[in-house]
């Protein structure tokens, strides 16, 4: 990883020299399935405050334990957390809400286990999501109720809020706003967050099929979204999935992105924001790549290699691993 990183500080310093370095982000989780211990789970801040916003919670715990053993929380030290350990600590008084892009258990699994020693924070959501984790999870059936609303006793630990889509809202007290946007995900609905702070944005993916495969046009409406953004320099960096290598049957999708259809729906982006150009040097934070128990297949890698073999654009693919921390 040690190339890749220094490869990645510098295609950074291309796209945003003359702007100061707005968001951290922590890699708690990055697979797309298998690895119940790193399943999807991003933190976000700015570097005004403490707080982080959870993009997604397949995996908390196990990740906050990761991160620190890499240096990641450089601020969650024995006594600063005491009478909690650093993980608890992390848990408990650094993330400051969550986004749930969808209702898929790889990315809410760590917020249901995490439930019982977490302090109340509010979650952000759709309408859908929220209905499956009153219906499905928090129902005192599958576990108890954690949330505000539901069915049965109301613990009362997460504050359940929809916002209207496309309607700009103050993510807790975490020093962020955002933007929730549809997605299509196969028979699902899932969810894109445009986090901002000032003038500075970056944009979230949960998981989302290419338009042409889904029918839809949520993933153009997007780009629409955040072509004023690129061409303005005030886009810091999308997070999106690439579940499969590009080998992957188009009937067994399942409602994810290969290689070439990232960069299919890339290529439309760039085309909304002035031309083949205007995406060079663009920070692509690659997520959710699903691992493999076929003997000798490496889909991570071989992901990897196809996304660096078609960028013609030039954007500047970054691949976290679980409990890495980056700066744009």
């Amino acid at each position: 990883m040690g190339r890749s990183i220094r490869v990645m500080a510098a295609l950074l310093a291309l796209w945003s020299a003359a702007a100061a370095a707005d968001f951290d982000i922590v890699a708690l989780g990055v697979r797309g399935g298998l690895e119940e211990g790193n399943l999807s789970a991003y933190l976000i801040k700015n570097g005004e405050n403490s707080r982080y916003l959870a993009l997604d919670a397949g995996t908390l715990l196990p990740g906050i334990a990761q991160a620190l053993a890499k240096g990641s929380f450089p601020q969650a030290t024995p006594e600063k957390a005491a009478p909690l350990t650093p993980q608890g600590y992390v848990l408990r008084e650094l993330i400051g809400a969550y986004f749930l892009s969808h209702g898929h258990l790889d990315h809410l699994a760590g917020l249901l286990l995490a439930a019982p020693d977490d302090s109340r924070k509010p979650i952000y959501t759709t309408a859908d999501t929220a209905n499956t984790l009153r219906t499905h999870y928090f129902n005192w059936k599958s576990w108890p109720n954690f949330s505000d609303s539901g069915n049965g006793t109301r613990l009362g630990t997460y504050r359940i809020n929809t916002p209207p889509l496309g309607q700009r809202v103050t993510l807790g007290d975490t020093g962020l706003s955002g933007v929730i946007t549809p997605l299509s995900h196969d028979s699902s609905a899932s969810s894109m967050l445009l986090v901002s702070r000032g003038d500075e944005a970056f944009a979230y993916f949960g998981d989302t099929g290419s338009d042409a495969n889904e029918k839809s046009r949520h993933l153009q409406a997007a780009w629409q979204v955040l072509a004023p953004l690129v061409q303005a320099h005030q886009l810091k960096g999308i997070l999106i999935e690439s579940s499969y290598a590009n080998d992957q049957p188009a009937n067994r999708l399942f409602g994810h992105l290969t290689p070439a259809l990232l960069l299919g729906e890339l290529d439309k982006l760039a085309a909304l924001s002035g031309g083949d150009q205007a995406l060079r040097g663009l920070p692509v934070l690659v997520t959710h790549i699903k691992p493999s128990l076929q003997a000798g297949k490496d889909v991570p890698a071989e992901v990897k290699q196809q996304l660096e073999a078609g960028n013609r654009l030039g954007v500047n693919f970054i691949f976290m691993q679980q409990g890495e921390h980056i700066t744009l």
